[in-house]
């Protein structure tokens, strides 16, 4: 039940990552709908198929699904009233990144996969919706192919989580260790500004990376 908690928890956040996403594009609220959908269940969504896990884990879920749609509806209820602080966007974010990923580590380790994958998975279920709402939103690269300590910190809750789990560790506190990982990470490069080098020859000069558009 605390683990079903937890998710719903991340999915929220994810929902209104991708609501924040739109009013930041200047979507009309169906967009911001369309975008919370995405953006909360993609990375599930990828992870199931690629486990073959069928059905799909959120067309038998009525309550995931309604935290979703209450979550979307709720976020742009409030910007309409209130201007959110700028880092809002990758705050809720991360706590979504955190989450999801180590849900998505628990998935692939129940059914037996290696390590490595259990990473991979972890990472691929973590970050595809945020991929999905950026790309939508017109962003392009997105986060995860700048150079933001982003997919890197959902590897190391992954491999926070194969850790504890190899020792014994309780599910519950296995899970909000690795996620608490994630978060840590993912929120100390944002507030310190921490970037990985880009991919250029010493010397050469590359374009800087394109501006997010301008909250309304």
């Amino acid at each position: 039940m605390v683990l079903y908690v937890l998710y719903l928890i991340g999915i929220a956040a994810f929902a209104a990552s991708g609501v924040l996403a739109a009013h930041q594009a200047r979507l009309d609220p169906f967009g911001g709908l369309v975008l919370a959908f995405a953006a909360a269940i993609s990375g599930g969504t990828l992870r199931d198929l690629i486990l073959d896990r069928h059905p799909l884990y959120w067309t038998h879920d009525w309550v995931l699904l309604t935290v979703i749609a209450a979550t979307a509806v709720a976020t742009m209820a409030l910007l309409r009233h209130r201007r959110l602080p700028h880092r809002s966007l990758m705050t809720v974010d991360a706590v979504g990144l955190s989450v999801v990923t180590v849900i998505g580590a628990r998935a692939a380790a129940d059914v037996g996969a290696t390590p490595l994958a259990v990473i991979m998975l972890a990472v691929l279920t973590g970050v595809t919706g945020e991929v999905v709402r950026d790309l939508l939103c017109g962003q392009f690269p997105p986060l995860l192919l700048r150079e933001d300590i982003y997919a890197t910190a959902a590897a190391a809750g992954a491999g926070v989580y194969l850790l504890l789990r190899w020792a014994g560790a309780a599910p519950t506190p296995t899970t909000i260790a690795a996620a608490a990982t994630v978060f840590a990470i993912r929120m100390t490069a944002l507030h310190f500004d921490l970037h990985f080098p880009r991919l250029a020859a010493r010397g050469t000069a590359t374009p800087p990376p394109p501006e997010p558009p301008a909250a309304s």
